[in-house]
């Protein structure tokens, strides 16, 4: 059995890569892991509007009773939210079903440990060692007559929620015009709810999701529609987020792009001057633009870097005591606020920063000058090997030597999915496409 466990859960196309059977195992892993020590037990699961989320929900949910564990399903519902619930009601564990920013036809299974943190690897190659001998011998105990689980329909936490969410937010929004985009994902109910909890004037798109429109040309992947919005409604600011809400990413109010870089930046500025930035010191991964170094480190910041993945950036953040990081796509970690990305508590963030410094939103772009960057995904037959191909290392090379001191150049394959990503910086448009395009077509030649 190959590896089920990626960078973020496991994921593959609903009903081929990831099927209701390996859901119902991986059910059954959990309950069998995380009940070892218990009598009674309950598992969170909460998902993303994904045709295919009520099927994986119902073969996860009969996997862990089959192994005396209780369910509380709380439907759809951002993936923070069940970070947060799960700890709060005292779960073992939390499961969310979504692939995040990928299409509908893709789904995921991720954990969370009762702490609300996302599980260490040693725990998913536990979780994966079980899997694999239920698959090959199922001679684990099944609950029998009043020992087996139950399930409780919960969709009314997610008021629970909102109200945490809305909290952490210290200052009212009355009468500022925000255009949210939702991404007809799992942020349709919580975002607005929240946004006019604090007074906001709200334009809300993209909140009916159908099962398939989720990330579907929206969202913060797909920001032309809300920079549009937000310069026809003549909105302060536009929020986005991705198909489970732990991302977000900003419009100002010139249409311009608010990435994860600049959110950090000026987050990371507004704590340091309160005094709250523990050790003056932010964490975030290679994939930083320049830019991002040059301000903070202007301002007397340090930056600690990290392999990508939101939960390596965690580890960091977790390991030396630092409370602010996140990536350039707009995973952001408040950690004095939650265990994990939250795209709702970083758009309160943001929001806090302009309306406390009565500053308007293009005030975090012009903070930060940023670099051209550019990154090519390439589709591939195997991600195996590609380190270590000669004509793939000569195309690198070449690039770098055409850059010089002036830029970088970053090679790495996705972690969920078939992809190896090229990334190029350095000052001039024209000349990163070019040396992109070459890497990518030999990567394509070299890799299928």
């Amino acid at each position: 059995m190959t590896r089920l466990f990626g960078t973020d859960g496991v994921r593959g196309e609903a009903n081929k890569g990831l099927t209701a059977e390996l859901a119902y195992k991986l059910g059954r892993a959990a309950a069998i892991y995380f009940g070892k020590k218990a009598d009674t037990f309950r598992i969170l699961i909460g998902r993303d509007t994904r045709i295919s989320g009520a099927m994986f929900e119902s073969a996860l949910a009969a996997g862990i009773c089959s192994a005396g564990g209780d369910v509380i399903i709380t439907g759809i519902i951002p993936t923070p939210a069940v970070a947060y619930l799960s700890k709060k009601y005292q779960a073992k564990a939390g499961i969310v079903i979504s692939a995040s920013h990928n299409p509908f036809h893709d789904n995921g299974i991720k954990f969370f440990g009762g702490d609300g943190y996302k599980l260490p690897d040693e725990v998913e190659d536990e979780l994966e060692d079980i899997v694999r001998k239920i698959t090959e011998q199922d001679t684990y105990t099944r609950a029998v007559g009043a020992d087996i689980g139950t399930i409780a329909y919960r969709h009314d936490l997610i008021h629970d929620y909102i109200d945490y969410v809305t909290a952490t937010c210290k200052v009212r929004l009355d009468g500022l015009k925000i255009v949210l985009d939702c991404a007809n994902g799992a942020a349709y109910e919580a975002m607005p709810a929240v946004l006019r909890n604090l007074g906001a004037e709200l334009i809300v798109i993209n909140d009916s999701p159908d099962g398939v429109n989720i990330n579907a040309d929206c969202g913060s992947t797909h920001l032309a529609n809300l920079q549009q919005e937000v310069l026809s409604h003549n909105a302060a600011i536009g929020i986005a987020h991705d198909g489970d809400a732990d991302r977000c990413l900003c419009v100002d109010e010139k249409g311009r792009i608010i990435d994860g870089d600049h959110i950090i930046v000026a987050c990371a500025l507004a704590m340091q001057k309160a005094g709250t930035l523990k050790n003056d010191t932010v964490v975030s991964t290679v994939m930083a633009n320049i830019g991002f170094h040059k301000a903070l480190e202007g301002h007397g910041c340090k930056v600690e870097i990290t392999a990508v993945g939101d939960r390596y950036v965690l580890e960091n953040m977790l390991k030396n005591g630092y409370n602010l990081g996140g990536e350039q796509s707009g995973h952001v970690i408040f950690s004095d606020f939650a265990t994990t990305g939250d795209g709702l508590i970083t758009a309160l963030q943001v929001l806090s920063y302009i309306v406390d410094n009565k500053f308007k939103a293009s005030s975090i772009v012009d903070g930060m000058i940023s670099y051209p960057q550019l990154l090519v995904n390439v589709r591939v037959a195997s991600k195996d090997g590609w380190q270590d191909n000669a004509a793939i290392k000569a195309a690198i090379d070449k690039g770098e030597w055409q850059l010089g001191c002036d830029g970088r150049i970053l090679v790495r394959p996705s972690g969920t999915e078939p992809l190896i990503r090229v990334m190029a910086e350095g000052p001039d448009q024209n000349q990163l496409e070019m040396i992109c395009q070459a890497i990518a077509a030999v990567i394509k030649e070299q890799q299928g």
